[in-house]
């Protein structure tokens, strides 16, 4: 793996394609900048040695061209605030005018090109557009993690113009390295806590690393269509009934490679999907006709924990509950704690996708952690077993 800082860019211009899709309220203006934070050191070592360097990004889902609330314009005051330098707009990201201007920057200097997917070509991950972009740099730079599981044409096709003058951005060797760590280089016992509302979204995750964990801790809403194909009822929980058999299949699965399955014995339930819904502690297989789960209950917290804290290794993806109502967010909390404390011990964890990443910031527990992930889909993907385009653009 060649990275930025087995380069040195002194004279050269770098073309680095970043994840700059951040949410912007109604005044266009950055309301989350984790993002742009997280390309900081790959663009700040460019410019260190001497290089200058061209930034592309996709914003939002443009539909029919330039539409000025998906302009990378909007979000240029933000790095210049972050960087403490003044961002040269692109005004598009090719075309003769945005040529003259790349070709012009100076040692230390930086250019924003505009939206991306203003080319539907972008997506379509067309080569003749690809080639159009690699005119901007004499390095191609892949800092954009969360979109390296799409082959699109600044994500992947581009790399073929760069033949041995690409790397991987800080930020995107860090994601690789560390998900390499938690599925290839792990100490055991390996823990991975998966939860999430729907079994069918983590099925391939789940099979993919049964031949690599020791124990499979499961919470979220896909507990109860383990818990019915276990025999139990749960009342009007969400179920995917398709689904039943393959949770069975997994647990058998599961018995026969020696991994154990710990599912949540208690749960916390309300009567209605609201936070001020009238709540109860049930067994998880049995609850009542009335009554839906939505948080882990204290037995299953305890249960789980006590698990964390033996463990060596922890990957941790989707939430214990409705974490977004707050009297059914403690069992998603209690968990992040215990990862806490079981990273404090000398475990190695990671930790990954919206809800779960939510949590550790919320909590202000980012930095007790060992990594947290910014990849989303391209980590979930990952996790499968898939081969990432934009990794593989990289390494060919």
């Amino acid at each position: 793996m060649i990275t930025v800082n087995d380069i040195n860019f002194s004279g050269k211009r770098a073309l680095i394609r970043v994840d700059f899709n951040v949410p912007l309220n109604d005044d266009l203006k950055v309301t989350d900048d984790t993002r742009i934070r997280a390309a900081l050191p790959t663009i700040k070592k460019i410019i260190a040695d001497g290089g200058s360097v061209v930034l592309m990004s996709h914003l939002g889902r443009p539909k029919d061209g330039p539409e000025n609330k998906f302009s990378l314009n909007n979000i240029a005051y933000k790095i210049n605030e972050l960087l403490g330098a003044d961002v040269i707009l692109g005004g598009d990201c090719i075309g003769e005018e945005v040529y003259k201007k790349s070709a012009d920057l100076k040692a230390g200097e930086i250019l924003l090109l505009d939206n991306l997917r203003f080319y539907k070509e972008e997506e379509k991950g067309d080569k003749s557009f690809a080639e159009k972009l690699a005119k901007h740099g004499d390095y191609y730079v892949n800092d954009a993690f969360g979109t390296a599981h799409r082959a699109h044409a600044s994500t992947a096709i581009i790399a073929d113009f760069f033949e041995e003058k690409k790397a991987f951005g800080l930020l995107m060797a860090n994601e690789v390295l560390s998900l390499e760590k938690v599925l290839s280089k792990h100490d055991k016992p390996f823990t991975a806590v998966i939860g999430g509302a729907k079994v069918s979204s983590k099925i391939s995750i789940i099979k993919h690393l049964l031949d690599k964990i020791d124990n499979l801790i499961i919470g979220g809403g896909m507990a109860y269509t383990f818990a019915v194909a276990e025999g139990g009822t749960v009342g009007n929980s969400l179920i995917e009934n398709d689904f039943v058999n393959e949770a069975k299949s997994i647990m058998e699965e599961a018995d026969k490679k020696g991994v154990r399955i710990l599912l949540p014995q208690d749960t916390l339930a309300a009567k209605s999907f609201s936070n001020d819904a009238e709540k109860a502690v049930f067994p998880t297989n049995e609850i009542p006709e009335e009554w839906m789960g939505m948080d882990i209950g204290e037995e299953a917290i305890n249960h789980y924990k006590l698990c964390l804290e033996e463990s060596k290794t922890i990957l941790w993806n989707g939430p214990m509950g409705v974490f977004e109502f707050s009297n059914f967010a403690e069992g998603t909390k209690q968990i992040a704690y215990g990862i806490v404390s079981g990273t404090e011990r000398g475990a190695y964890s990671l930790v990954g996708g919206g809800d779960s990443v939510a949590a550790v910031n919320q909590l202000n527990l980012a930095e007790h952690v060992s990594y947290v992930s910014t990849g989303g889909g391209a980590m979930l993907e990952y996790l499968e077993g898939k081969v990432l385009p934009g990794v593989a653009a990289l390494l060919g």
